[in-house]
């Protein structure tokens, strides 16, 4: 129970309704155990008239007196059963609100190391089926908790206060029912937490291959992959019927214990009553009535049992990652104005799920309204340089400065919203291109957006669909190609106009002419901002204000456009190279 801990909080936070209910349950069971009483005094009746003790309309009077009262006083408690569902189901409703928010906002703050190390499928599954089962423990599992804590203890008050004896005859059968319990509970703990385990194996491995579906196709891998999903199905299946068998033991186990109870009531209560012990038949048959009473809470406790040991299984699963620490914290909450001057002092970087270190003693200064070209092969460190300006990573060693001020002690959400970036993996949403530009700015008119994507020539493209601008993209902007996707990204950085433009390689699916009317259009719309340009083209940084040159980590150039040329190094032979490939096409 200790996992199930965590979410004492909303307990209190709804402490109001949870009161409510528990006032609403302890009337409902009170109102419910009229009838059992009035079927007794109704017993009595009739063997008071078969003693000749009462007159016939005196006796009809009283059984049709009681009869009223028993219908009444079952829809009374009807009624506040009601009322106790609707107060405890909605509070888990809202604690279920509360809980999936609370994971999507740690989602939101974990770092990029930890969705590197786990899997997409794994996280949807955790707010999804596990925060669904820990809701059956907040409602359904407590609710009946209570019911049946204040059933036992309402019934069995009224029972002893008939007859002690013939309780305790009753309650025998409880012992054996609370020793299976516990020994179910606990195999029913162990199986729940496989077979959840086992879900989110399922659930990563359909998702990878939905997202991966066009290789999986063009590798004609499809019988390989069904047959992986065969293994994770049948393995799956399984844990789940195995769950599912120690499961059903519950059911005819409890309707045996209180099949034995009725057993119990009936042949001790008739030895009773013989003795003298007893008054009344009546007795008899009112103890039965509590023993039946008590049928659904006792049957409900293998059910409640089942659930609190599925709910601790799943939130001890949400527990590891709201427990986890953002690698990145914002440590300033106040509000940070940024100009866009960046400097970076000696900085070194070593990625901690691969220990490689990307950058060694990397130092560079770019001030506002500068541009800044970064090139290197692959692997050198060029879209590093980019996150940690970004903050999705921070330093190993030396310091980065934004406006004179370490990184670190800025505002990080102010800085991210200085900050327009245009991936290598350009992302797109499953939306339209209108909203998936908008994306950078909510407020942008249409007028705005039609701009924007003009300027990253682009909405010659968009013309071209049925719907334009409303036309709904696939999974990740799977309806446009490489190239207009770049593009549909550029614009949704530059309507967001930023001070600081991060462009990572996001020109390499676009052809060399579309790429010079892009540069063109960013050259004037880079004129006040910050822009640091990642490329492996030199048409992409000649017109750079600085360019550096990375391999493995280091600068081992930078310079001017001409002054790199002069130096006949990597750049001028790189120039050298594109610019005769560009003379073969």
């Amino acid at each position: 129970m200790k996992e199930l801990y965590y979410l004492n909080k909303y307990f209190v936070k709804y402490k109001f309704s949870f009161l409510l209910g528990i006032v609403i349950t302890i009337v409902a069971q009170i109102f419910s155990l009229f009838t059992p009483k009035l079927i007794s005094k109704s017993f009595q009746s009739i063997e008071a008239f078969a003693k000749n003790n009462s007159s016939p309309e005196v006796i009809q009077n009283e059984l049709i007196h009681n009869i009223l009262l028993i219908i009444a006083t079952t829809i009374v408690a009807g009624f506040l059963t009601f009322l106790m569902r609707q107060t405890l189901i909605v509070m888990s409703r809202h604690i279920e609100f509360d809980l999936k928010n609370e994971v999507f906002t740690q989602y939101e703050n974990l770092s990029q190391n930890f969705y590197k190390q786990n899997r997409t499928g794994d996280l949807m599954n955790r707010i999804s089926e596990d925060v669904s089962k820990v809701r059956m423990y907040v409602g359904p599992a407590v609710m009946y908790a209570i019911n049946t804590g204040i059933r036992f203890t309402v019934v069995i008050g009224y029972m002893y206060a008939v007859s002690p004896k013939l309780t305790l005859y009753t309650l025998l059968p409880l012992p054996v029912l609370s020793y299976a319990i516990f020994k179910l509970s606990t195999e029913i703990n162990k199986r729940s937490t496989t077979f959840q385990q086992y879900l989110s194996k399922v659930s990563s491995f359909s998702q990878e291959v939905f997202s991966g579906v066009r290789v999986i196709k063009a590798y004609s891998l499809e019988a390989q992959q069904q047959a992986e999903m065969q293994e994770l199905s049948v393995e799956s299946k399984t844990k789940s019927l195995q769950l599912a068998k120690i499961q059903a033991i519950f059911g005819p186990l409890m309707l045996a214990l209180i099949g034995v109870s009725n057993l119990v009531v009936i042949y001790f209560g008739g030895k009773l009553y013989i003795e003298g012990s007893i008054s009344s038949i009546g007795t008899i048959a009112e103890f039965i009535l509590y023993v039946n009473m008590l049928t659904w809470p006792v049957a409900s406790l293998g059910w409640i049992s089942s659930m609190v040991q599925e709910a601790e299984a799943s939130q001890k699963r949400i527990n590891e990652f709201l427990t986890i620490k953002p690698d990145i914290l914002n440590t300033n909450p106040n509000h940070s104005i940024i100009a866009g001057n960046i400097a970076f002092n000696n900085v070194h970087f070593t990625y901690n799920d691969t220990k490689i270190t990307a950058l060694k003693g990397i130092t560079f200064t770019v001030k506002k309204g500068e541009t800044l070209a970064i090139l290197g092969k692959t692997g050198s460190g060029k879209s590093t340089i980019l996150s940690l300006i970004s903050r999705l990573y921070d330093t190993t060693e030396g310091t980065i400065e934004i406006d004179g001020q370490n990184i670190k002690n800025l505002n990080l959400f102010d800085l991210r919203n200085s900050i327009a970036c245009v991936p290598q993996d350009a992302f797109l949403f499953s939306d339209t291109i209108k909203n998936n530009i908008k994306f950078g700015n909510e407020n942008a008119t249409s007028q705005e957006v039609i701009e924007a994507a003009k300027q990253a020539i682009v909405h010659d493209n968009i013309m071209q669909f049925a719907n334009h601008y409303d036309t709904i993209l696939g999974e990740r902007g799977i309806t446009l190609s490489g190239g207009q996707k770049q593009r549909v990204s550029i614009a949704r950085a530059m309507i967001k106009d930023a001070e600081i433009l991060l462009l990572d390689d996001c020109l390499s699916a676009v052809d060399t002419e579309t790429e010079e009317l892009i540069l063109s259009n960013l050259l004037t719309f880079c004129q006040d901002k910050t822009t640091l340009i990642v490329s492996h083209r030199v048409s992409s940084a000649k017109n750079a204000n600085h360019i550096i040159i990375l391999d493995e980590g280091q600068i081992i150039e930078q310079g001017t456009h001409n002054q790199l040329l002069n130096k006949n190094g990597y750049y001028a032979d790189l120039y050298a190279k594109q610019l005769s490939e560009k003379d073969l096409i």
